[in-house]
């Protein structure tokens, strides 16, 4: 077993406590360096124990005590200079030093010296920085967006295969669609089975993420035909990558194959960027 965790793992680990937790939050939470996962040789994150412990104090503090994450930020810095772990006894003690915070809110927060007048007003000034910092962050993450959002999908479709193998009936209850949606997405080119066995055709991991995306589309009332046009544009795309991976397909040996899959990684993603980028230019400018 797996000594540590996956970004997946962790959204469930972490969504019993925090049921709005993403993987773009999580991602925007190490964009901004409350949090640094180990990384593997070939960039994928590696998540530990203490990271999961890390993420929860963070989101904790956001949730129950709606501080933004500049103080967020600078408590841990403080923590980690002083060699604690968040959520520990030792740092909970550490962070009894910081009640003067609340304290100096209170100092200045008008009204009567009534305590619970002023933990209300304590209160309020909290929640007004809390949704200060929300601003700020949904207008950094506008310049981050491709990238972040992006990435999720990135991770689940490049970070190996999983070993999946569905029959249909076990496709469509993954996916929660029905098995008639399932028919129509291979009717119109869009799924194709891993397993093309005669009487037990299976499918893997991209059927799966391509049948979840198209749950998602059939919510809106987006039929499997009128996503014909993603298939297209994943053949052209596709075409296009083929011309710059040629040279290393010509070239047997392990190097030149290694460094062939790093630059299909690297294309796939600058392609995802690319149209993630555009859809938003192209939408926004139909607001």
């Amino acid at each position: 077993m797996a000594d540590h965790l996956s970004i997946g793992d962790v959204l469930e680990a972490l969504r019993e406590d925090h049921a709005d937790v993403s993987i773009s939050k999580i991602r925007f939470l190490e964009s901004q360096g409350l949090i640094s996962p180990e990384r593997t040789p070939s960039g994928y994150r590696k998540f530990y124990a203490e990271d999961v412990t890390r993420l929860r104090w963070i989101l904790d503090q956001q949730m129950n005590h709606f501080l933004p994450l500049k103080v967020i930020k600078e408590r841990l810095d403080a923590m980690d200079r002083d060699g604690l772990k968040p959520g520990s006894d030792a740092a909970r003690a550490h962070g009894a030093r910081d009640a003067g915070n609340t304290a100096a809110v209170a100092d200045i927060a008008p009204g009567p010296a009534d305590k619970e007048t002023r933990e209300t007003a304590v209160h309020a000034l909290f929640e007004s920085a809390r949704r200060a910092q929300l601003d700020a962050e949904a207008q950094r993450q506008a310049a981050i967006v491709a990238a972040a959002e992006l990435d999720d999908e990135v991770d689940e479709l490049t970070t190996g295969p999983t070993g999946v193998s569905l029959t249909r009936t076990e496709l469509a209850r993954a996916a929660g669609i029905e098995e008639t949606d399932v028919a129509d997405l291979e009717e119109f080119g869009l799924l194709a089975p891993t397993y093309d066995h005669p009487d037990r055709p299976l499918f893997g991991d991209e059927a799966l993420a391509i049948a979840r995306a198209a749950a998602g589309f059939m919510r809106f009332g987006i039929e499997p035909r009128h996503l014909r046009m993603y298939q297209h544009f994943a053949e052209r795309e596709s075409s296009m990558f083929d011309q710059v991976l040629l040279g290393f397909r010509q070239r047997r040996n392990p190097e030149a194959q290694a460094q062939l899959e790093e630059t299909r990684r690297e294309l796939t993603t600058l392609g995802r960027r690319m149209r993630f980028a555009l859809l938003a230019q192209v939408v926004r400018r139909g607001n």
